[in-house]
Order: structure tokens, then sequence, then C-alpha cells
């Protein structure tokens, strides 16, 4: 066995390459799971994270270990990266598990199209999608208004409203988590502040690191996989990565507020207080929750109406339809959420809450919860990496359902703060370097650009490697970026 270290204040033992456990001490009542070879551990153990997985596996009723995948990094109460199980009848729900932008996820379409054969046509696709979709900072839209009444409608019914209302094909349905809805949402708990902050957003890109990215296959890892997702060497590819804007930011901040008070009142006791909570049962947290998936279905609305605008400016760009260039959903993924879920557990089925914070679900062939024409591969696990290098695409395991309750990583990481980033790329045109990599970049401003470079970020293929290796996700193909509108 691999001899304990320190890291800061915690005890650490590594227990093969890709995984250490953070030992329990203190008031943790179980163990942490970090997934990290010895460089990746390096670079975790610069920030606060790993204390993070410890204050998590301090919260009540968590089931298994407090995890982190290997794109960890510092976040609001639990790492970005982090995933933890909490049984349902006697754990905790917690804001700061699911983040701010309650599922900021991204979806993958494919077509039939050799990008060698368009690459001329690239520039152009590229102003137009930067035309068609508002990105950047309080972004809105004006062609679509919605009252109240239409806009919880939206917050009931996810991306199946935007079907109904003709953004998009009820056959997208099927390649999305949860078919674009998440059950229990409740439009009424949601305040009237997030309400008027989201009503003029939906069908927006935001800013930060959301963008639509069209791209190209570059290499294939598994054949028999790919051929079954559709995709192939050189094909062109469109990555969408945006979630619940102004809207769900509200609901986080609303109910941290909320939930700060629930602590007390049930008498929780924090290690950090940023990790507020309510028991799931509780009126509290049932409160939440209906908020938090209310807000969900608001992003899966915002990315089916992005989708289908991408879908109208594929088709002007190629002068075709849709169908004749082959433009299909390969699947849409959530981010951050918190999912009541079933699982197998020391030889038990459980009912638990399972937050994923900046990790992505990963079901393995076989799973009910996932389409039927991937039934006999697993569910696709879409990682994009930085708009300079590459993105990935994976699907869940048997070994990812059994340790992890079928998580796995969700992008590359920061390991520079937007402020460093800046500081990192002064006096350089971020633009200029990526045309010379032959990317095309459209953005709303040029200071997303230098935020959003690429050592602002791990290196995503270190990050999947990672997941590979340590079978808790099993690469399928990655993609490289032909041009990415930001905000």
């Amino acid at each position: 066995m691999a001899e304990e270290i320190k890291i800061g204040n915690l005890r650490v033992k590594r227990i093969d390459p890709f995984r250490i456990k953070v030992l329990r001490q203190g008031k943790m009542r179980t163990e942490g799971l970090v997934f990290a070879d010895e460089e990746m551990l390096r670079e975790i153990s610069k920030d606060q994270s790993l204390q993070q997985v410890a204050n998590v596996a301090c919260l009540p009723g968590i089931v298994g270990y407090s995890m982190a995948m290997p794109d960890i990094h510092w976040g609001y109460g639990f790492p970005i990266g982090g995933v933890a199980a909490f049984d349902y009848d006697e754990g905790v729900i917690s804001p700061g598990g699911v983040g701010y932008d309650i599922n900021c996820g991204v979806r993958l379409a494919h077509t039939q199209l050799d990008y060698q054969e368009v690459r001329k046509k690239i520039p152009d696709l590229v102003q137009l999608l930067f035309t068609n979709i508002p990105s950047g900072v309080g972004s809105k839209r004006k062609d679509i208004k919605l009252n109240e009444k239409e806009l919880k409608k939206v917050l009931r019914d996810g991306a199946k409203w935007a079907v109904q209302k003709g953004y998009g094909l009820h056959e997208d349905l099927q390649h999305i988590e949860e078919q674009g809805a998440i059950p229990g949402a409740d439009p009424d708990a949601v305040s009237s502040k997030a309400l008027t902050r989201g009503k003029d957003q939906l069908g927006t890109l935001g800013s930060g690191n959301h963008f639509v990215e069209v791209g190209y296959v570059d290499r294939i890892y598994d054949e028999g996989i790919a051929r079954q997702l559709g995709l192939f060497l050189n094909q062109l590819t469109v990555f969408v990565h945006t979630g619940s804007r102004g809207l769900g930011h509200q609901v986080c901040d609303d109910y941290i507020r909320i939930l700060m008070k629930s602590s007390e009142k049930y008498g929780i006791e924090l290690p950090d207080k940023q990790l507020c909570c309510a028991p799931i049962t509780s009126p509290e947290g049932q409160q939440y929750l209906g908020a938090m998936s209310a807000a969900a279905n608001f992003a899966f609305a915002n990315r089916q109406l992005i989708y289908h605008w991408v879908r109208e400016t594929f088709e002007k760009v190629f002068g075709t339809s849709a169908e004749e260039i082959g433009f299909k959903l390969l699947y849409d993924v959530c981010h951050n959420m918190a999912k009541i879920e079933f699982h197998e557990y020391e030889g038990k089925r459980i009912k638990v809450c399972v937050h994923r914070k900046g990790a992505t679900r990963a079901f393995p062939p076989g799973h009910p919860q996932i389409p039927e024409d991937y039934q006999q591969v697993g569910q696709p696990v879409l990682i994009p990496g930085d708009m300079g290098r590459y993105s990935y695409v994976l699907v869940g395991t048997e070994q990812g359902m059994k340790e992890t309750f079928g998580s796995s990583c969700h992008g590359a990481g920061r390991v520079l703060s937007r402020h460093q980033a800046i500081k990192a790329t002064k006096g350089r045109a971020i633009e200029r370097e990526l045309a010379d990599k032959g990317i095309y970049v459209k953005s709303a401003g040029k200071r997303t650009l230098k935020e959003e470079c690429s050592e602002a970020y791990k290196d995503v293929s270190r990050v999947v490697n990672i997941v590979h290796a340590s079978g808790i996700g099993k690469k399928v193909a990655r993609l490289r970026p032909l041009g990415v509108i930001k905000g």
C-alpha cells in the first residue's frame, strides 16, 4: 500500500495510479475519492479544492465517497468537478453542490459533411452563427417575448416547450438527458426576480466559457461505438455550451439565503457556510429541488432554441436542408445538477440525490434512462475542452456506475482565474493566435477571448485520459475546433 502524505491539513493516500483517497479525519463521515495522477494532484494541491472534498464528506446522509473528477478546481462550497450522493430520506441537498449556472450543459450535433470539402465555408458559417445567436453579458433576444404564464410553461416543460413552439423536432428530445425536462419542476418556487432576469434571455448564449463551436472528428478510439453514435473521421460537428443564464443564477442566490437559515433550523453543522443545505425531504429542500429543476428546464429550452438556430444557419450556409446534410443531435448533457436517482449500493437498491457540480452523468450500456439507439454502447459523455485545442466524446461504463454513481468529468477545468488569464495574455492578440491555428473566432468582446485562452485551462486530454484509464468513462472520439463564437 502507498504511504500517507500530507497536503495542507489533510491526510491523503494514493490507492492506484489514477485514484487518491482523502482519509477520514475530524468530522468527516466518509472518505474522499479523487481521480488524479501525480501531475494532476500537484496542480489540484495549489488551491483549496481538496479541502472542499473533505468538507463535503462532513454533510449528513452522504452515501459512499465524497468524490472529485480530474478537472477539479476550487468552487463555491463544493469543488467544481465534485460528485456526492445523499440518501433521500436522511441526506441533504445543497445549492453549493449544484452551482450558480444550474444545468450549464453541452449538446453535440453531427453532420454527414467532410470538413475538408466545406472548409472554405467555415468563416461564413461562424459569422452567420454569431449574427443569429445573441451572445455576451446580458444578451437578449428581441423576437421572443414571454409573459410570466408562458415563461412558467418553459420552466415546467423545458426543451419540450421549444419543440412544441416549432423550435426543433420531436426526435431531438430522445437525445437529451431526461428528454429535456426534469420531472418535479416547480415554477412557483422561482422568485419574481429570477423570472424577470430570465424572461428576455431565452435563446441566448451568454458570456464566460459558453460557446458555439464548429469542429471536426480528428481521431476515433473505438470504431464500433463511434459508428453507433454516428461519428466518423473528418466529420463536421457543432457544440452548444450554455446554461440557465440569469434565471439560474438568481435561483441559486435566492436559495443560498433560504438554506443558510435552514442549516441552523435543522441543526446541521457546516464546516463551511457555503455548504448551506436542508434535508432533502424538508419543505425547504423540496422547494429548492423544484426551483432548481425549473431552472434546469429553462437551460434545456435555451439550448434547444440555440440548436434550432444553429440548424437553420447550417441550412442557409450550405444551401440545402438539414436532412440533406445529415444534421442530427448526438446528445445533450447537464453539468450542474442535483438529480433524484436509484442506484445499487452495497447490494441494495437505494434512492439518492446525486449532486454533480461540474460533472456529467455517465450511465452504462443497458441503463433504461439512455436512448434506445445507445443502449448497447452507453450514454454519450460530452467533454468540451478549450477553444484552441480539442474536445472529446466518451461513453459511460459499468465501473463508473458502481464507483461514481454514474458520473464523469465535464471539461478541462480552470487553472487560471479570469483575472490571471487577462494578465497572462497582456499584449497578445488571441484572435490572431487562433487564426494562425486555423480556428476562426467571433466574440462579443476581446476580454472574453483573453479570459478563455487555452492556458487558462488544464489540457483536457490529460483529464480525459485519467477518466479512461480509471475505467469510469471510455474514450470514443476526439474533436478539433474550426470556428468558435463566444460571448
